[in-house]
């Protein structure tokens, strides 16, 4: 297959979709699309690469995202001929859905590759990732006030590693990763994570801009992220976070009751001392008070 530098990262993604276990065939299809349609022209290489890639990727899609991609390449007029061609007799020829039951594992190598790639393959990952129907290992945190609000505050005053730590037990996945998403310097995890937990658009806005300089100091940078968690779906984000689950090593659930005053209730009930009881079985009781109330 001949390899060039249109599609750098995609072409890791297109042998991590070959391999048993995984099947991210269907998004890959959609973003390789997505980025040959945005140029007017291509480059011999750029055209042989995407025909090539395509081509293998069609037979093994399901019909829904064939029509998405014939519609995508039927409004664009250097569409080649031979994708098209397939399209259509993949269409003439379909069958019953290629995936009943697909089995997931898409694990560190997809993660890593996602990391690795940039702004808009990114993006044009995440908008089209909801095709991909990965089992999440545990449904998602509910959103709550309370942890919405330990999220922003700990942006807010400036303390990453408490951030981190929140961020880890809430979407249960290890540390390193939760570190990663944090620190990440292009912010698109930081808004999967927002997403997937169900996080409001002006909670996250505020929370990049404190919480991560690199981020925080470019307003043009802010508003790009903001756009994305508009662009992406809660499907997307919970399957984003999923594959997140499996490559860091997911963690045991804990649904804590996130609230603002959680330390000072805890403090509290350690320093109020417990009612004295009697610690002999069938000891003495204590009499019954006496009222002072007359009839």
């Amino acid at each position: 297959m001949v390899r060039s530098p249109a599609y750098p990262t995609l072409d890791g993604l297109f042998d991590l979709a070959c391999r048993d276990g995984v099947d991210i065939r269907p998004t890959l299809l959609r973003v390789l699309t997505d980025l040959y349609v945005q140029k007017l022209t291509h480059s011999t290489d750029e055209e042989t690469q995407y025909v090539e890639l395509a081509l293998r990727l069609i037979e093994g899609v399901d019909d829904e995202t064939r029509a998405i991609v014939a519609g995508r390449l039927t409004g664009y007029r250097a569409a080649p001929m031979a994708v098209l061609n397939k399209l259509a007799r993949a269409a003439r020829e379909s069958g019953p859905p290629v995936h009943a039951e697909p089995q997931m594992a898409l694990g560190r190598e997809l993660a890593d590759l996602f990391f690795a790639a940039n702004d808009e393959e990114r993006r044009l990952i995440l908008i089209n990732l909801d095709a991909v129907p990965v089992r999440p290992g545990r449904k998602r945190v509910p959103a709550s006030a309370g942890l919405m609000g330990r999220l922003e505050s700990e942006a807010l005053r400036n303390k990453p590693t408490e951030f981190i730590r929140t961020l880890e037990r809430a979407l249960g996945i290890g540390h390193a990763l939760a570190e990663r998403i944090v620190t990440d310097p292009s912010g698109e995890p930081i808004v999967v994570a927002a997403r997937a937990l169900g996080m409001n658009a002006s909670t996250l806005q505020r929370i990049l801009l404190f919480l991560n300089p690199t981020i925080g100091q470019s307003v043009q940078r802010v508003y790009a992220l903001a756009r994305l968690f508009d662009e992406i779906s809660l499907a997307s984000a919970e399957n984003m976070v999923a594959i997140w689950r499996q490559a860091g090593g997911q963690q045991q659930a804990r649904h804590e009751a996130f609230t603002w005053d959680d330390e000072r209730k805890s403090a509290r009930a350690l320093a109020t001392p417990m009612p004295q009881r009697s610690t002999r079985a069938g000891g003495p009781q204590p009499e019954p008070r006496k009222s002072n109330r007359t009839g």
